[in-house]
């Protein structure tokens, strides 16, 4: 299984990830930065297991990210 890992207390709330994959993303109203839907985390690093058909896409939001805080291993 394939995971993302966020690194959430470098996140700068572009919303690039969010508007690419809503559908694992969503942008926080309290501080403005992204975060993984049901990512687990801990001290601001959130990990959340993907299926293969997921890999592809999320692996292109990680490259657009401009702060490279989203990695998929």
């Amino acid at each position: 299984m394939n995971k993302i890992i966020h690194y959430r207390n470098k996140c700068i709330g572009c919303g690039v990830c969010y508007e690419q994959q809503p559908e694992l993303w969503r942008m926080s109203k309290k501080d403005g930065k992204a975060t993984l839907l049901k990512g687990v985390g801990k001290k601001e690093v959130f990990i959340l297991n993907i299926p293969n058909g997921q890999v592809a896409k999320s692996q292109e939001i990680a490259e657009a990210c401009p702060v490279r805080i989203i990695k998929v291993q």
